[in-house]
């Protein structure tokens, strides 16, 4: 006689209830977690992350003077409003930002969210900017760690690997070192960041090993969407996407960019006119960014960062809200008008790096950095 004894395994927490994994009984408003959106994160990462994400730059105090009080605000808000995945880096503020996360996350069930950072850049000398050696990075996943006071790291990211002088030195030392640190539990998944997505590309094709999330800027928002064209070679690759930047870093919206923004001039002049062209139709342009960005099922999740309490519940709500439709016929005719004729020429690649190399030059950093073992490649 043959026994079968069929086991049934019992529900996860959110086929049993409604409820992202990260939710905790007694920390979360449980009204606002059933309210937020939450897709799959992608890959082989197997989480489900919240469509909007706080992008925590803003903690360090980049755009402006900041209180570490609102600051704590906002982490402890957005946490228990349903945003589950925070986003940081030692170069934010340089140490800064990290440093207010640990102070915010003291007390939070380390559960109810997961926490990225990103090693390789640090400091605003030109000179001591980068480092993406085995040995500093391995260092800086520790730093980072104390700075948090986590135990471990949900996802460490490159951060801006394109001002590498080779992307061999984070093909062979980098990423070799963040996937031994995944191998010992410090980290749980490693990944790509950058601007170029073609450099993104390029590093994830050579690298032998594991890359788990891909964190791109700037290239899924109304005007460059070129983020869908990697799509399915993110998805071939099994990474996890992680999108950021809905209003282009200031270009769609009504004060404009920042002076540093590293678009061309013509690119800076369309937008101004959208903007001005939604603000004669009595519209926000930066509402409709938000909801192109956010209505997309093929973008995860997308960052934004705030440490503005009324402004991050201004981008909650934006997670659910629905264009009007006056709002929907705006949106319509600033992409067909403005921004679908931006397609080809929508991106700033090499602007920023061009600038970098000539300031310093290639040369200096393999000597001063890697002892002359890699030389720049054209």
């Amino acid at each position: 006689v043959v026994v079968v004894v069929v086991v049934t395994m019992p529900p996860s927490k959110k086929a049993k209830t409604g409820l992202p994994a990260t939710y905790v009984e007694g920390f979360h408003d449980e009204e606002a977690v059933r309210n937020m959106p939450y897709r799959p994160l992608g890959g082989d990462t197997g989480i489900d992350v919240s469509i909007l994400s706080l992008g925590a730059s803003s903690l360090g105090s980049v755009f402006r003077k900041t209180t570490l009080e609102e600051s704590i605000e906002v982490v402890h808000t957005a946490l228990k409003m349903g945003v589950n995945l925070i986003d940081t880096a030692p170069w934010y503020g340089h140490g800064k930002s990290e440093e207010v996360l640990g102070k915010a996350l003291k007390g939070v069930p380390r559960e109810s969210y997961y926490l990225h950072t990103k090693v390789g850049r640090y400091l605003p000398d030109a000179m001591d900017m980068f480092d993406f050696s085995a040995e500093r990075v391995t260092k800086s996943v520790h730093e980072s760690l104390e700075r948090m006071g986590v135990d471990y790291i949900d996802c460490i990211q490159v951060h801006d690997p394109e001002f590498s002088p080779s992307l061999d030195v984070i093909i062979e030392e980098t990423l070799p070192a963040l996937a031994k640190l995944r191998d010992q539990g410090i980290v749980k998944r490693i990944g790509m960041t950058g601007y170029p997505m073609s450099m993104q590309k390029e590093v994830i094709e050579k690298f032998p090993g594991k890359i788990d999330v891909c964190l791109t800027y700037c290239h899924y928002s109304m005007n460059d969407y070129s983020l869908t064209k990697y799509l399915p070679f993110l998805k071939e690759k099994k990474l996890g996407v992680v999108n950021a930047a809905a209003i282009s870093m200031g270009l769609l919206s009504n004060r404009g960019p920042p002076a540093w923004h590293p678009a061309t001039d013509h690119q800076k002049e369309v937008c101004k006119k959208a903007a001005e062209y939604c603000q004669e139709n009595g519209v926000d342009i930066s509402t409709l960014a938000m909801a192109f960005t956010l209505s997309n099922e093929d973008i995860p999740t997308t960052l934004v960062s705030t440490a503005s309490v009324e402004r991050l519940k201004k981008n909650i709500a934006a997670c659910t809200y629905k264009l009007t439709e006056n709002e929907q016929k705006v949106s319509d005719h600033v992409m067909e008008k403005f921004f679908k004729p931006l397609e080809g020429n929508e991106h700033w690649e090499g602007r920023e790096i061009a600038a970098y190399w000539e300031k310093i030059g290639k040369m200096a950093i393999c000597k001063a950095k890697y002892n002359g073992k890699y030389s720049p490649k054209d």
